[in-house]
């Protein structure tokens, strides 16, 4: 008997076996060589630490516990690592060669070798042994029984450096724990920078002892502490991720102005008796918090040494902070209007021979970089600061794309080949909500450009970047997530790994993991589609929500609609989001039928249009005691009326009315309701032609 059930057993984990392209791993590795066999996991499995590493592994190998316990449920005996070679005997062997440093350029590589009996993970660095931990957790796999780990050989090292996620928190306020569960997010998809954008026209985030006027005038209270500040930089370090944060000047300046409106560029014409002139006091001009979105005319003045003055105290008591390298002054969007306007400025512009703004703005940054030096920080800035005499030092932020009006990537080429280094963001703006196809075609690397090694070097990596105009704490994570993951492959994994079919099907495991760490990119959609509903059953509209995407590129204000820093964000629109799964599935089943219009195509198709017909009907149901469903009903009719007519033709074969076809079709591609748009209009179209 004893023998039958060793067979039987042996049978269930032989069956077990996969292949590479069923793992569902992300950032996929440099290499990975499956073999035939398991490492059965029970309650016995145990960790242990050996070599130099940093105290943060102890961290990592606790949590990496946690995390797998949470998923199999097996009660595992080790609660917490707490030292190193604490248990010789343990199946996961942990060996890191030294302690890891938190920032570029470090050996972030790892051999993870899954044996039947025993684990093994080989490191130089703490960091690497802590993505291998993440790749370990990826591996686990399943039977109607147990958990297991397939036994393999992975080598495995970033392609790129710098791996980040921007999260600005001075248009929305994001409160600690949204940070925190980001912060583990990244550390999953082996993302290692957290650029902290903590300052902007609409808020001041960041405690200051000896200035806290600009927490008091210009955060609406909503900051962080610098005790808040410093966990969530020894939080991040403890997952391997350094923190750059941003304080952007001399654009942007309202909240800083707000607070010292004495430093600011604004003529106050006192001999008007315009309402503005009237509320001004000794010829400074006040200013007030903004609440809308968009690029003001705010600055710093770059000719009074007072602003040198205050930045140089602001430095001081900010950068020692932050344990990392570096330091963001953004310098963007700079229109310069109330520069050309001062002549105290245009005066000063002729005295230091500065022939624009630009080179004004240039002065104003070289100032900057000896406040920073003098904390071992160096000066990073969006791609405006790139100007003939700036510092070879300053980190070069490539932002701009065809979208304002230049070629993509120009900036980072033309840093590179100026002597900058460079990080990339054209391409990874998340917020503005494209598909994961947008992003994942886009390399740091340009392939149509010659670049010898050494300006190859210079290409830094990437950054996906998140605004938070038009997102809250409740929709942050729906709007970074999953996508982002996608992002973090493309600037982890080999060049050559770009199947998109093999990216939307790991990042569907990928999206659900997530949720692990805690974070609300799933579930608060239920949230939203609750409060839309009127907490009704809301089926329907979820249903509705699976074939609709929200506006893309900042169109969400049209139609007489201005969203401001406190409007509603809990609306159908930030319940959508990108990659609208039931538009995927249609889309498929459209191409499968153009292919083979045979009759389980068929049905895959007619079933969706069947669905919608009958969605429209329960979502005007619903609309009787929703108000906030209204809006959507002109959209949803369109669908279930040009899904009526494809019904006729295809299941009765019955010749269509092609005017009558192209009015529907044109109904279905609107984007004048409720800030969506029909993720599906493409696919119909296929279909109709």
């Amino acid at each position: 008997m004893k023998y039958i059930l060793i067979l039987l057993f042996t049978g269930i984990i032989a069956n077990a076996q996969i292949k590479k392209e069923q793992l569902d791993l992300m950032p996929w590795p440099q290499s990975i060589n499956l073999t035939q066999g398991t490492f059965v996991l029970n309650k016995n499995f145990k960790v242990n630490i050996t070599g130099n590493p940093n105290s943060r592994i102890l961290v990592g190998a606790t949590n990496f516990l946690r995390r797998l316990d949470g998923r199999t449920g097996l009660f595992l005996q080790q609660g917490f690592v707490t030292k190193i070679n604490e248990v010789p005997t343990a199946e996961l062997q942990i060996n890191c060669v030294k302690n890891g440093k938190i920032g570029l350029y470090e050996d972030e590589s790892y051999q993870l070798e899954i044996q039947s009996n025993k684990i093994i993970i080989n490191a130089t660095t703490d960091l690497g042994a802590l993505h291998a931990l993440e790749t370990l957790l990826q591996m686990l796999q399943n039977n109607s029984t147990s958990y297991y780990f397939p036994t393999a050989m992975i080598t495995d090292f970033p392609r790129f450096t710098w791996r980040g996620i921007m999260i600005d928190v001075a248009r929305h306020f994001q409160p600690i724990d949204v940070i925190k569960r980001n912060l583990d997010a990244m550390a999953a998809v082996k993302m290692n920078v957290f650029h902290w954008h903590l300052v902007d026209d609409q808020g001041w985030r960041i405690e200051l002892k000896k200035h806290p006027k600009l927490t008091e005038m210009a955060s609406d209270g909503n900051y962080y502490t610098q005790e808040e500040i410093k966990n969530i930089v020894k939080y991040a370090d403890e997952r391997g991720i350094l923190v750059v944060p941003e304080i952007d000047v001399p654009g942007h300046g309202t909240a800083i102005l707000m607070a010292y409106p004495e430093i600011g560029s604004k003529v106050v014409n006192l001999n008007s008796d315009s309402i503005e002139s009237k509320t001004q006091v000794s010829g400074i001009t006040s200013y007030s918090l903004e609440r809308n979105a968009g690029i003001f005319s705010p600055t710093l003045d770059p000719s009074n040494p007072k602003t040198y003055q205050l930045l140089s105290e602001i430095f001081d008591e900010v950068c020692p902070l932050f344990s990392g390298s570096y330091f963001h002054i953004g310098g963007d969007e700079n229109e310069g209007k109330d520069w050309d306007s001062n002549p105290k400025i245009q005066e000063f512009m002729k005295r230091k021979k500065l022939a624009n703004n630009h080179e004004l703005q240039t002065y104003f940054t070289m100032q900057l970089i000896p406040m920073l030096k003098k904390h071992h920080k160096e000066l990073m800035g969006w791609e405006e600061i790139m100007t003939k005499n700036m510092s070879k030092d300053a980190i070069i932020h490539s932002w701009k794309g065809v979208n304002e009006g230049v070629p993509a990537g120009k900036s980072l080429v033309d840093a590179v080949k100026g002597g900058y280094k460079t990080v990339l963001s054209n391409g990874y703006y998340v917020d503005l909500v494209y598909g994961v196809e947008d992003h994942y075609t886009v390399d740091p690397m340009p392939k149509d450009v010659v670049l010898t090694e050494q300006e190859k070097a210079r290409i830094l990596g990437g950054e996906a970047t998140m605004w938070s105009e038009l997102a809250t704490s409740t929709t942050l994570d729906s709007r970074i997530w999953p996508r982002t993951a996608a992002i973090a492959e493309r600037l982890w994994s080999d060049e050559k790994v770009t199947d998109i079919n093999s990216l939307r099907k790991r990042l569907k495991t990928v999206s659900f993991r997530l949720e692990d760490l805690g974070l609300t990119h799933i579930k608060n959609k239920d949230v939203l589609l609750r409060n839309i509903s009127n907490n009704q059953k809301y089926q329907a509209l979820e249903d509705f929500s699976n074939v609709c995407e929200p506006l893309k590129k900042y169109s969400r204000n049209k139609g007489g609609t201005e969203y401001q820093m406190y409007s509603p964000f809990t609306l159908f629109a930030d319940a959508c989001t990108p990659d609208a799964s039931d538009a995927l599935a249609f889309d498929a089943a459209v191409n499968s039928y153009l292919k083979n219009k045979s009759l389980e195509n068929q049905v895959l198709v007619t079933d969706f249009l069947k669905k919608w017909v009958d969605m429209n009907a329960k979502l005007i149901d619903l609309s009787a005691n929703a108000p906030l469903i209204q809006p959507l009903l002109p959209l949803s009719k369109s669908l279930s009326a040009i899904s009526q007519q494809l019904l006729v033709g295809i299941v009765k074969k019955q010749s269509l009315n092609s005017s009558v076809m192209s009015d529907l079709l044109e109904q279905c591609n609107s984007k004048a309701h409720a800030d969506v748009e029909l993720a599906v209009y493409t696919s119909l179209k296929k279909l109709i032609k």
